[in-house]
């Protein structure tokens, strides 16, 4: 067996289909580095089941798909075929040849196939595990694939020999059978449970099925008893009725007889009526004329009277105030503006002066305040003179030695500044050098960080985006969900079960359109007033013609389905707004606010008769309140609300929510379907939107991470620099800091400086004054006092001054202020004078106008006076006329009302009595009707049956009677069925049957002499009823169920189906025992082979490697120990390696090409202990030397006797051994290109 082909389509680099033809011996894949060698190893590893991305060199599975470049678009797809050649029969199946294929596509979706036949990874998987190649795939050693042996836990080590050695699918055998321990374990618990559950079970529940027995014949008896007393109550109480029925036709006829009476007063009423309503409108029009002309007459005569009296007050001129001159008022305020000016003037001087006596008067201040200091330093010196020149001297020398110090310190601290300076510039510098990098590595960074919160912002704009799709989805679905179940109630509500359910549920009627509720097709929110304008004709049934109205009401009838009320059709087809049929919808206006009923009603025009007088003179208002405005305008109309009130003159009604109509329901079904349409097709669309959703999700997310990589690594590199930023900026900060405390130090300095300069100063002038002559001194101090006094009179002088000044400024500013403002109001008074005087005249202008229309008004009101008199005469005649003829109509209505009443009084003392009989009656019939329910509920029995079977007139037979009855009756049937072996049974025929079977407690079969017996009529018959016999016997059962207690009457049932279980359920138990058993000899017969398989396999790779690692290794020695020798099934494995020279044994103190080499010496040893058809290396031999690499180059050759070896290389030896070589290159367009050579072709050529 050895691998033949291998075909690569869209793997990775392998763009274009490519084949590589192998064959066995040494076959060496070369080629320069990143040209797609390794793309080789893992098309091998996939093609045979890998399903780790990371053992592939990828990220995702994905990756394995052709990507794309620049000159190439990527694929869709990635497919591999390796074909093994099977002439020596390795692979457990009936091919010479075995072509493995895998498939995967970019959406996630892969496929497997077995020579062209789809199939599962797991059967690929099992079919190669025969042959030595596991899941681990040892037999591929690829780039690092060395360093992972060598960092191997020892069970993972003994995994490798476990794989080759073909155990792996026998511990999986293992591993199933022990998961199917593990879970038959828990369903042996839970039966076993239920077995002891059910055990306990029996015993009680056997003791109510023997209490069921003996309760059975007790019930029997109790039944009997009761159905015979409540056979006879119904017999009694039917009789009775159908007496009292017999007496009601005389008192109908004699109640016909009074109604055709009464009907005849009504006839003469309503004629009578009708005349008073004739007479009535005469009688008010008239009065209506009298009070109108009334009204004009005496409109009229206040009119004449107004007039009059109008003319007398205008006659008279009214007289005019005369008021001052206007100019006298002009001239005046002339005066007063020339005296303001003058006051000013005044002010301004005074003003002029109170500034010069301040400027005098601070002078004076400032020149006593002098001479106030100076005669006090002349009296210090004298104090100082007493107090001794020596201690003064020495304050001021004091005083400047602190000066002196003073100065020193500043001139320290300044030259420590200037070294602080230094180095805070110092580290300024480096620190603005490192911040201008600092920025150049930000700059940079800005763009990652845009990128990656554009592409968060996206992902998060996505998900939001998928996150309300779901959940608008899921509320649409949750809607469409309410709808339906509402549009399915409401449906089912439609179907009532009354005469119009019946009369539409009929097929067989003929004429019937539907009901008016379908037909109707109303405006929203007029529904609850079309119902309650409609009344009754709401739940209406349509009909065509009168001839299928008399048909439904037949129908109903004969079939006593209740009443139903018809609309009759007889417009033309088609549909729209109803129409008034009456004057009253068409003369009359609307009112504000209301709309007529009849015009938010769409309705077939053939049933447009039938229901427009309904809504005839009816309108639609929005509550009670505008209802009744409308009533108070016109009480002609007839009023509904929206909320379903209705308001007339003559009635009214409303109130609460009532019974939905037929309309209500149609219209919330309507409702109901329009929205469970509109929630299904929001659903659609959410469902739609959020595929497309998702596939942004994953584009955004992919972003996302890509961009959140690139950062990482840029912050790495910022995180250093700002570290170093950190550094030099804490020492610049420090240096800036010791400077700000320098700076003050010295400016604290400077400011000790100066007070100590100005104490100095004072010191030295003490010490001068205090040096003079005492007589000199006390001339001065004279001298200085009178001086003071002298500067302190001259400022008390100016003060005085100044506030003179100022008392006469406020004085010309309060005369100023007193005239202010009065110019102004002397013209104001001017020009109000002249327009009083204009409006005087024209006022005289318009009364003498008013008084010639006053005197026409009332000529013409008295000329009308005299015409309106004759009028309310004819008037008031025609008034009295036609009273006269309204008191004759009424007297005839009040007679025939009062005939009519008497006849209605004596039709409601006969439909009293008829009413009281029917009362009576019907509550016979309530009581027959709960006997007869009553029947139904507590014997389960027709009533009918029961009188017939139960009544007076059968004879009583007991209960064992009855059940001897029907053992005799179920004897007769086995004896019927069961010939042959009756014969044999006819030694038992003289003995008494047992009266109850022990199993199910019902009455044992009778014998055939039982049979007999009741043939030839030896069974007993009865006894006649009698009542209290059977009261007592009713009583004595109760007594006795009472003792019994509470029985099960379903306990004989329930102990055989559960005593079923038991046997069931104890049955499975014992198969779940024995399976349990074969399980576990399977685990021990794998546990056995898995340890002999191991044992052997382990012996012979210690063997191998005892030989190989030292020709790997000359004069080392290394060997493979157990690390726990006594338990073969989980012991790991430990390799110890001492190479010639070294006392070391642990693999991780060799150097990187002795690890390297020994990892070889473990897989070879592996290799020849138990050969695999083929081997790969990738490049295992890249860290050897020359003289390592021709040691391992040995043991190449000696596998490739038994194996097939496919090598990646760089090494030039290594190709030397080949049979084949592959060279792979890869062009500028990224795509991987593989050439061939023969070897042999090349030696024979």
């Amino acid at each position: 067996m050895h691998l033949k082909t291998l075909t690569l389509r869209g793997f990775k680099s392998f763009a274009s289909a490519t084949t590589l033809n192998l064959e066995p011996g040494v076959t060496c894949v070369v080629g320069p580095n990143g040209s797609g060698k390794s793309n080789v190893v893992d098309a091998l590893a996939w093609v045979m089941g890998e399903q780790g991305a990371k053992t592939l060199r990828g990220g995702k599975m994905e990756d394995v798909i052709f990507a794309g470049t620049s000159g190439r678009p990527p694929l869709g797809r990635a497919e591999v075929s390796l074909t093994i050649d099977n002439t020596d029969g390795a692979l457990p199946i009936e091919y010479a040849e075995v072509t493995i294929s895998r498939t995967l596509f970019r959406n996630g979706g892969s496929e497997y196939a077995i020579n062209g036949s789809s199939c599962r990874l797991l059967d690929i998987q099992e079919l190669l595990s025969d042959s030595g190649l596991g899941r681990e795939m040892h037999v591929i050693v690829g780039q690092g694939q060395l360093d992972a042996v060598l960092r191997a836990t020892p069970e993972e080590r003994r995994g490798f020999i476990e794989e080759a050695a073909g155990v792996l699918k026998h511990r999986k055998r293992k591993e199933k059978a022990l998961r199917k321990l593990d879970a038959m374990q828990g369903n042996l618990l839970r039966l076993t449970d239920l077995t002891a559950e059910i055990r306990r079970q029996l015993g009680p529940l056997g003791r109510q099925a023997e209490a069921a027995r003996r309760a059975a014949t007790v019930q029997a008896d109790l039944r009997d008893a009761k159905s015979r007393l409540l056979a006879d109550d119904l017999a009694q109480l039917t009789a009775s009725l159908e007496q009292e029925m017999a007496d009601e036709s005389a008192l109908r006829l004699r109640q016909a007889e009074a109604e055709s009476a009464l009907e005849a007063a009504r006839t003469a009423l309503r004629t009578a009526e009708a005349g008073l309503a004739a007479a009535g409108p005469a009688a008010a029009e008239a009065s209506a004329t009298w009070y109108a002309l009334g009204s004009v007459r005496d409109r009229l005569e206040g009119t004449r009277t107004l007039a009059a009296e109008r003319v007398r007050l205008l006659s008279v001129p009214v007289a005019h105030r005369q008021g001052q001159d206007p100019d006298e008022l002009d001239a005046q305020a002339e005066r007063a503006r020339e005296t303001e000016d003058e006051l000013a003037a005044e002010v301004e001087d005074h003003q002029d002066a109170l500034a010069s006596s301040a400027e005098e008067r601070a002078e004076a201040e400032a020149e006593a305040a002098a001479r106030e200091r100076e005669l006090a330093a002349l009296v210090r010196g004298a104090a100082d003179r007493r107090e001794g020149l020596a201690r003064l001297a020495g304050q001021v020398a004091a005083k400047q030695s602190r000066v002196d110090a003073t100065r020193a310190e500043i001139a320290r601290l300044e030259d420590s500044l200037a070294e602080v300076s230094t180095r805070e510039t110092g580290a300024t510098s480096e620190l603005e050098a490192l911040e201008a990098e600092v920025t150049d590595v930000e700059h940079g960074q800005e763009g990652l960080d845009a990128e990656h919160e554009e592409a968060v912002e996206a992902l998060d704009a996505a998900l939001a985006r998928l996150r309300a799709l779901e959940a608008e989805a899921a509320q649409a679905e949750q809607d469409r969900s309410t709808w339906a179940a509402r549009s399915e109630t409401l449906d089912l509500s439609l179907t009532r079960k009354d005469g119009a359910g019946a009369v539409l549920a009929a097929d067989a009627l003929d004429g019937v359109v539907g009901s008016v509720a379908a037909l109707l097709t109303i405006e929203p929110g007029y529904a609850d007033a079309v119902v309650a304008a409609l009344g009754q004709l709401a739940d209406a049934v349509a009909v065509d013609s009168t001839d299928a109205a008399v048909e439904v009401i037949r129908y109903l009838r004969t079939e006593d389905a209740g009443r139903a009320s018809l609309v009759l059709g007889g417009g033309e087809a088609g549909e729209g707004v109803l129409k008034s049929t009456g004057a009253s919808g068409a003369l009359r206006s609307i009112p504000d606010g209301a709309v007529l009923a009849s015009s938010v009603v769409s309705v077939p025009a053939a049933l447009g008769p039938g229901l427009a007088p309904a809504l005839d003179g009816v309108v639609v208002v929005d509550d009670l309140v505008q209802a009744r405005r409308v009533l108070e305008v016109d009480p002609s109309w007839t009023v509904v609300t929206r909320a379903g009130d209705l308001l007339a003159a003559d009635r009214a009604w409303g109130g609460s929510a009532a019974a939905p109509s037929l309309l209500h329901l149609q219209a919330a079904l309507d409702e109901a379907r329009a929205a469970e349409a509109d929630s299904s097709r929001r659903a659609t669309e959410a469902t739609e939107l959020r595929a497309v959703v998702e596939d942004e999700v994953r584009t955004a997310q992919e972003r996302a991470d890509l961009a959140l990589d690139r950062l990482h690594a840029s912050d790495a590199a910022h995180s250093a620099a700002a570290e170093r930023l950190g550094q030099l900026g804490a020492a610049a900060r420090s240096a800036a800091a010791e400077a700000h405390r320098t700076r003050e130090r010295i400016e604290a300095a400077a400011r000790t400086l100066e007070e100590d300069e100005t104490q100095l100063v004072e010191l030295v002038e003490r010490l001068e004054a205090a040096e003079l002559d005492p007589q000199e001194a006390e001339d001065a101090i004279a001298a200085a006092t009178q001086a003071r006094d002298e500067a302190a009179a001259a400022a008390t002088a100016a003060r005085a001054a100044e506030t003179e000044a100022r008392l006469g400024l406020r004085t010309s500013e309060e005369r100023a202020r007193a005239l202010s403002g009065r110019a102004q109001s002397l013209e104001r008074a001017a020009r109000a004078e002249r327009e009083a005087r204009a409006q005087a005249e024209r006022r005289e202008a318009a009364r003498r106008r008013q008084v010639v229309v006053a005197e026409a008004v009332r000529d013409g009101a008295t000329r009308a006076l005299g015409h309106c008199a004759v009028s309310v005469a004819l008037a008031t005649e025609r008034r009295d006329e036609a009273e006269a003829e309204r008191r004759t109509r009424d007297a005839e209505v009040v007679a025939c009302r009062q005939r009519a009443e008497g006849l209605a009084e004596e039709l409601r003392s006969i439909t009293d009595v008829a009413h009281r009989d029917e009362v009576a009656r019907a509550q016979q019939q309530l009581r027959v009707e709960a006997l007869r329910q009553r029947a139904v509920d507590e014997l389960g029995t027709d009533p009918d049956v029961l009188v017939e079977e139960f009544g007076p007139h059968r004879l009583v037979v007991d209960a064992e009677t009855a059940m001897q009855q029907r053992a005799v009756l179920d004897a007769q049937q086995d004896a019927r069925d069961q010939d042959d072996a009756a014969d044999e049974r006819g030694a038992a025929d003289d003995e008494p049957a047992p009266a109850t079977d022990d199993t199910d407690g019902r009455p044992a079969p009778a014998t055939r002499a039982q049979a007999r017996a009741s043939d030839e009529g030896d069974v007993p018959v009865g006894r006649p009823y009698v009542r209290a016999e059977q009261e007592k016997r009713l009583r004595s059962a109760e007594r006795a169920m009472a003792q019994l207690g509470r029985v099960n009457p379903l306990a004989l049932e329930e102990f055989a189906a559960l005593e079923e279980r038991h046997t069931f359920l104890t049955e499975q138990l014992a198969d779940l025992k024995r399976s349990r058993t074969d399980l576990l000899e399977i685990v021990k017969e794998i546990d056995e082979r898995v340890e002999r398989v191991f044992t052997e396999a382990f012996h012979d790779t210690s063997a191998q490697f005892d030989e190989v690692f030292p020709r790997l290794f000359p004069g080392g020695e290394g060997r493979l120990v157990l690390t726990d020798p006594a338990n073969m099934l989980t012991t790991g494995i430990e390799v110890e390696a001492r190479p010639a020279g070294k006392k070391v044994k642990r693999l991780s103190l060799l150097s990187g090409g002795e690890r390297s080499l020994t990892a070889v010496a473990l897989l070879v040893s592996i290799f020849k202990a138990r050969p695999s058809p083929f081997y790969v290396m990738d490049e295992v031999e890249a860290a050897l030397d020359d003289t390592n690499l021709g040691r391992l180059l040995e043991i190449f050759v000696e596998l490739q006797r038994d194996s097939q070896l496919i090598v990646i290389t760089h090494q030039k030896r290594t190709m030397e051994i080949a049979d084949a070589l592959y060279g792979v290159t890869m062009r500028g367009d990224g795509v991987t290109t593989v050439i061939s050579q023969r070897i042999r072709e090349v030696v024979e050529q």
